[in-house]
Formats: structure tokens, sequence, C-alpha cells
């Protein structure tokens, strides 16, 4: 079946996130941190995946229905504050905390991903489905040039992946059928959650989104099409 809608994870899968926070945690929290290198935060990395690492129990609270949906700027201001006591940050002050949340509005996309996205775009309708609501998304996209032709996920389902109104929703919000839209993902819990409900999917290989942790080299599930990175899937696509 012709794919002809391509929904697409985000962070890790075309944004480098853990780049991006690390670069803004050394920016922002050199003053305040115990650990200083050469002016920066040494422990940016560390942060990043601190930081990252209450993502998902944050989303649970929604997921399992123990609170109503709210968006991921709430979650993460909500975890930020464990996160700098981990590492013994003391003082930071409130407007440099919404900017730091706000770091997750300026991520950069892996070096292959604008171009790959202008090549897709040419053939098919373009959205993310992402954890990101509706704002953080416009944000990404105005800053690395990506054109979406809508903006899916979270802040359209109100809820979090892998609930399955996230994938459902991608799929009628365009209306074409199931195996004709294409979910693109780093990650292969969040394709096998898509392909149940009968949508085609695309791995994408991120062997340095955790960095030294490594990622996704190749996909644990069956999919439609594995690829090295968004190029050699917009290649295989025919774009």
């Amino acid at each position: 079946m012709t794919i002809r809608a391509l929904v697409f994870d985000v962070f890790g899968t075309l944004v480098d996130w853990r780049s991006g926070v690390a670069r803004e945690a050394a920016r922002l929290l050199a003053p305040y941190a115990p650990a200083l290198d050469a002016g920066a935060f040494a422990d940016a990395d560390s942060f990043a995946d601190a930081w990252r690492s209450r993502y998902n129990p944050a989303m649970e609270t929604v997921r399992s229905g123990a609170r109503s949906f709210v968006d991921l700027d709430i979650l993460q201001t909500e975890s930020l504050p464990d996160v700098l006591a981990q590492f013994g940050i003391v003082g930071v002050p409130e407007d440099v905390r919404r900017e730091l949340v706000l770091a997750w509005h300026r991520l950069d996309a892996w070096p292959e991903v604008p171009d790959a996205m202008r090549r897709l775009r040419e053939r098919h309708l373009l959205a993310p489905n992402s954890n990101g609501h509706v704002r953080l998304m416009a944000d990404l996209a105005r800053r690395n040039g990506f054109i979406f032709d809508a903006i899916l996920g979270a802040g359209y389902s109100r809820d979090y992946k892998p609930k399955p109104a996230l994938y459902r929703d991608a799929v009628a919000a365009f209306g074409f059928a199931p195996a004709e839209t294409l979910m693109v993902a780093a990650h292969s819990n969040d394709l096998a959650v898509a392909a149940s409900h009968g949508l085609s999917t695309a791995h994408i290989a991120r062997p340095h989104e955790h960095g030294p942790a490594g990622g996704e080299t190749a996909p644990t599930v069956p999919v439609t099409h594995a690829a090295r990175d968004l190029a050699d899937l917009a290649d295989q696509l025919g774009c």
C-alpha cells in the first residue's frame, strides 16, 4: 500500500534532545552549580540524562488517569526541582528555571533531518506525533526549518504515548488508511504500539541518542522500513 502521510516521534528521532538540554544547562546553571569546568556546568550531560529519566514517570501520572492532561512544559517544570537537588544546585531564580524549561524548545535537529524532511514533504503529508505539545512542536519546527501539515500528538489527543488515542488520532486526522500512515521513530516500543493499531512503521537508527549510553542501532521489533537515518528513509520511499 502506498504511504501517504508520515507522522514522527520528535525527541531523539528528529532532534538531539541530550546535546540541546546539556548546552542550555551549561549556559544557564554555571553561576549556581558547584562543579565548574572552564566556566561551564561540568555535569551538563548527566543533568540532561537525569531530567530525561523523569520524563516517563511524569507522563504516567496523566496516562494512568491520576491527573488531567497537562503539557510537557508543566511536567518538566514540576520535575526540575528534584533534578537540581540531585546535583546540589541551589538558589536558581524562577526566571532561570523558566528559561531552562524552554531549553526543550531550542533543540537542534540531527544533521540530515532538515533536508530529508524537505524531500519527504514533496510526496507526503507530514506531522509530528510526539509527546510535545503544540507550542513546543511549533518552536522546534521554526528553529530547524521543518514544515508540518498538521501538529498531532499529545496536545492534539490530550494524552501521552503509548496510549492508543495518539496513534488512532494520527490516522484519523489525515483520513488515510492506517497502513497508508507511516509512524517514524527511533524507538522500537513506539513502533510496536503503532503497528498494533495498523500503522506502517519506520525505524530510524540513532546510535548516539543517549551519548555514551548509545541508542537504538536497529529495530527490535518487525517494521516496514529500517533506515540508517532520515535521509536513508527518504531514499527508500523514492523521495
